[in-house]
């Protein structure tokens, strides 16, 4: 099984990805980890140094090679990654891809702690901004979130949710 996580920033990709590696036994990888120690730079270095398109090029590559590497894996991507290069065709072919849709006033609370850290988020000047932007980017992903097959819509999704969201997936299969 390969099982991809896709959402917002700050939905819970890697925290839950992990504990879902963990719980079906599969190893686990964070996409933008991957580019990171492929690049060997932070994802904020690759976009001040070589700009957002260069990093969305990088990522299809890294995301496509994953895929080739790893027939079983649980993956999160990132917040962007379903929406560039035909990255989305690529998760819905080759694996079952969950969307983490957590509630907005969540998603701001998480990260109004971590926006320095991340790259399309760092330069907002205040919360309003940051709420702002997550809704504009937001309503520009929706799209590509909605094709997903399975959807968690609990502000926290659990590993006993998503098991119980594969179960009855694999029923109806």
């Amino acid at each position: 099984m390969r099982l991809y996580l896709i959402g917002m920033p700050g939905a819970g990709k890697t925290t839950l990805g992990r504990a879902l590696a963990v719980a079906y036994q599969l190893p686990f990888l964070d996409l933008d980890e991957e580019i990171v120690r492929r690049e060997q730079r932070s994802v904020s270095e690759i976009f001040a140094q070589d700009g957002e398109e260069y990093f969305r090029q990088r990522e299809a590559d890294v995301l496509r090679s994953i895929v080739a590497e790893h027939p079983q894996l649980v993956l999160a991507t990132g917040g962007g990654t379903p929406c560039y290069h035909h990255n989305l065709e690529v998760l819905l072919e080759t694996g079952l891809t969950l969307y983490l849709a957590v509630p907005m006033p969540e998603l701001l609370r998480r990260l109004l702690s971590a926006a320095a850290s991340r790259p399309l988020l760092a330069a907002l000047p205040d919360a309003a901004a940051l709420e702002k932007r997550l809704h504009e980017t937001l309503a520009a992903r929706q799209q590509f979130y909605d094709r997903a097959p399975l959807r968690c819509t609990a502000p926290t999704c659990s590993v006993e949710a998503v098991q119980q969201m594969l179960a009855r997936y694999r029923a109806s299969a």
